[in-house]
């Protein structure tokens, strides 16, 4: 039976980018195959934390909504120490981050 984390990770009350964030610093703490629920009420973490999953090599379990928030079952994956590195050396991506670097002037 695979390993589950001891506590979900509750990310309830913060906002874009946050939990998706903080979900990828918690997952990479994991050994590969442990399971962490993550619970997020921000509106772009049925977004996000999907989009970093995807990203990130981990596997998504799980979503379940419930009134205000959802629950995000996620099976975390081997992540190398060079891919960790390079990670944390480089900023998070996010494609909310900055609007205009997605829609730069061909001229310029």
């Amino acid at each position: 039976m695979a390993e589950t984390a001891d506590d979900p990770l509750d990310l309830r009350g913060l906002k874009c980018p946050l939990p998706a964030m903080l979900a990828r610093k918690a997952l990479a703490r994991l050994a590969a195959g442990v399971t962490l629920t993550v619970q997020a009420d921000d509106p772009m973490a049925l977004v996000d934390i999907p989009h970093m999953c995807h990203r990130e090599g981990h596997a998504l379990l799980n979503v379940t909504r419930h009134g205000t928030y959802a629950d995000f079952s996620i099976r975390a994956a081997a992540i190398s120490s060079g891919a960790a590195a390079a990670q944390e050396a480089e900023p998070d991506a996010h494609p909310h981050a900055n609007p205009a670097a997605q829609h730069r002037d061909p001229d310029a």
